[in-house]
C-alpha cells in the first residue's frame, strides 16, 4: 500500500498551519517531528479527515479518497485521550475499535491478546477513566491497534508513560509496520523515535524541512542533532 499525500494546506484565518505538504508513504513506522507550532498535529488531523476545510488530496494505491474515506482509512489516538475513552471497561474501549466482524463474534481472546501486549489484561474490567494518565494512554494505544485500520496517526503517544511502557509502545508500534500498517507518530521523544521509527519527517511552518530514513548512525546522530538545537532554541526564549 501506498499513500501519496499531495499538497495538503490548511489556514485557521490569517494563519497558514499546512502549507502545500506532499509526501509519499509506504507501510512502516513514520517519525513526524518539528518545533511546537510546525503543523504537526494539523497535518495528522488533514490527512486522516478530521478537518473540514483542509485543501489537498490523498491517494491510497492510485486511487483519491474524500474526507469521509481517509476517516473509515485513518485511526488516530489523540494528545489527550480523554475525549476517545467512552465505554465502561477497559476490554470493552478495545472491543468497540474492532471492525465489526470482530465484534459480532466478540472476540474476547483478541481483546485479551492486545490487553496484554499494553500491560493492560490486569485492568481489563476497570472503567477507563479511572486509570492514570499512563494507563489511559495505553488503552487508547490498544483500541488503535484493535481498529486494523490501514493507516493509524498517534500524537505524542509516550507522553505519561515511563521507559519501560514507552518500549512496549515502540515494540507494538513496530509489530503494526510488519503487519502492513502505515503509521505515523507525532513526538518529542529522540529515543522512542530511534527505537522504533523507519523514516523522519522533520516539518516547520507548515512546510516538509527533511524526509530521511533512520538506517545509520549518521542518520541517527543527525536526527538528535535537531533535538539538542532545538532545546537550544527553548533555553534562550
Amino acid at each position: 500500500m501506498v499513500l501519496d499525500i499531495d499538497k495538503i494546506s490548511k489556514r485557521y484565518k490569517d494563519k497558514i498551519a499546512i502549507n502545500r505538504f506532499s509526501v509519499s508513504l509506504c507501510p512502516g513506522v513514520y517519525g513526524l517531528l518539528g518545533p511546537n507550532g510546525a503543523g504537526k498535529t494539523t497535518f495528522s488531523r488533514c490527512l486522516c479527515g478530521l478537518e473540514k476545510r483542509c485543501r489537498g488530496s490523498l491517494y491510497r494505491d492510485g486511487e483519491q479518497y474524500n474526507r469521509k474515506q481517509r476517516m473509515k482509512l485513518c485511526y488516530i489516538v489523540m494528545q489527550d485521550v480523554n475525549h476517545q475513552l467512552f465505554t465502561e471497561s477497559v476490554s470493552e474501549e478495545v472491543l468497540i475499535s474492532m471492525p465489526k466482524d470482530a465484534m459480532d463474534l466478540g472476540d474476547s481472546n483478541r481483546v485479551d491478546v492486545i490487553l496484554e501486549e499494553m500491560d493492560l489484561l490486569d485492568l481489563k474490567d476497570c472503567h477507563p477513566m479511572g486509570l492514570s494518565g499512563g494507563q489511559k494512554q495505553r488503552v487508547a494505544i490498544a483500541s488503535a491497534i484493535a481498529s486494523e485500520r490501514p493507516v493509524i496517526l498517534f500524537d505524542e503517544p509516550t507522553s505519561g508513560l515511563d521507559l519501560f511502557h514507552m518500549r512496549q509502545v515502540a515494540d507494538a508500534l513496530n509489530r503494526l509496520a510488519e503487519s502492513g500498517k502505515t503509521v505515523v507518530v507525532v513526538t518529542h521523544d529522540p529515543e522512542f523515535i530511534v527505537r522504533c521509527c523507519d523514516q523522519v519527517i522533520h516539518i516547520e511552518n507548515g512546510c516538509v524541512i527533511e524526509d530521511y530514513p533512520l538506517e545509520s548512525s549518521a542518520d541517527k546522530e543527525h536526527l538528535l542533532r535537531f533535538f539538542l538545537d532545538n532545546n537550544k532554541e527553548v533555553q534562550m526564549q
